[in-house]
């Protein structure tokens, strides 16, 4: 389980970064040539793929742009996105308007749209973008749809799994969490208990300490201000990997190749990055799930519709 290179790259500024929170080997969206077989266009921006995994159904589809050398982030409020998809055998879903969010607040920003695929296979992505005062430009991209992704994905069941509670460790919060100004709230409940209560919950999978990127470390302080005024509904925060105390601080346990250990709940939600939020309704099924960034409106969102 990583943190992706590609996000990093917008985070740092250069492409296919190593990740503090473990080894990526991911893949990123080649340009596509025209069908002529003429040279692929150029533009002033390049896409970057944030979005680990696309698979057949429904998809939150996070994107940034990078500058033509592919070294500056260039993703900005101003800057319009808008994105069209075309199937292996010509399925085709028509060009709509992304969401801009900022992963790290007035510094770096990224790109939303939510597309369903409905066949596995090679699909090209249009991304047509327009800086201001400047003419729209339209760049194809290519990339893979799975017929099934290895998370677990909106519309299936949340696996019940025994996570670390305050009860587990005397009340004391900082044997669970490596969060700076922990909420307490958030481990006095396991996961599979909570999804025993059939009531809706949230899951999110961060570790603030042993996450270095400034993506993934304010994950849990872009939950905290929603779990407040949804007072009524369960979060639970997962430290995604082994941790043990040593002289009053969690550190990491590592394996033979000095690697992080996902703890057992990152397995059961087959995580392959982190930080990761789930969202699960009342009848046990997750309802929405984001990965790596969000908004705190997509989230808010997502909690209102399960709330009832």
């Amino acid at each position: 389980m990583h943190l992706p290179a590609r996000l990093v790259a917008l985070v740092v500024g250069a492409l296919f970064v190593v990740a503090a929170c473990g080894s990526s080997t991911t893949t990123t969206a080649t340009p596509t040539s025209p069908l002529n077989g003429s040279a692929p266009p150029k533009a002033s921006f390049l896409p970057q793929p944030v979005t680990e995994q696309i698979g057949v159904g429904p998809n939150r589809l996070v994107y940034g742009l990078v500058d033509s050398t592919g070294t500056k982030p260039i993703g900005a409020p101003d800057r319009t996105l808008s994105v069209g998809f075309t199937g292996p055998s010509g399925e085709s879903i028509p060009a709509a308007p992304a969401t801009f969010i900022w992963a790290i607040e007035d510094s770096i920003g990224v790109y939303v749209v939510h597309a369903t695929f409905p066949v596995a296979g090679t699909w090209t992505a249009s991304f047509t973008s327009a800086a201001p005062s400047q003419p729209a430009e339209t760049l194809p991209f290519s990339f893979d749809v799975l017929q099934h992704t290895t998370t677990v994905a909106p519309g299936d069941p949340a696996p019940s799994v025994k996570t670390p509670t305050l009860s587990d460790v005397g009340g004391d919060v900082t044997k669970v969490s490596t969060d700076a100004n922990p909420v307490p709230r958030f481990y006095e409940t396991s996961e599979d208990a909570a999804l025993a209560a059939k009531k809706p919950f949230v899951i999110v999978f961060a570790t603030p300490k042993f996450c270095q990127s400034k993506t993934c470390g304010p994950t849990l302080d872009k939950v905290k201000p929603i779990a407040a005024a949804h007072p009524d509904v369960t979060f639970i925060n997962v430290e995604p990997y082994q941790l043990k105390d040593e002289g009053g601080s969690l550190q990491p346990v590592l394996d033979a190749n000095n690697q992080l250990i996902p703890v057992e709940a990152t397995t059961a939600f087959k995580l392959i990055s982190e930080p990761y939020v789930f969202v699960v309704g009342a009848d046990g099924k997750v309802s929405a799930s984001f990965e790596l960034v969000f908004s705190p409106e997509e989230l808010e969102s997502a909690v209102k519709a399960v709330e009832g």
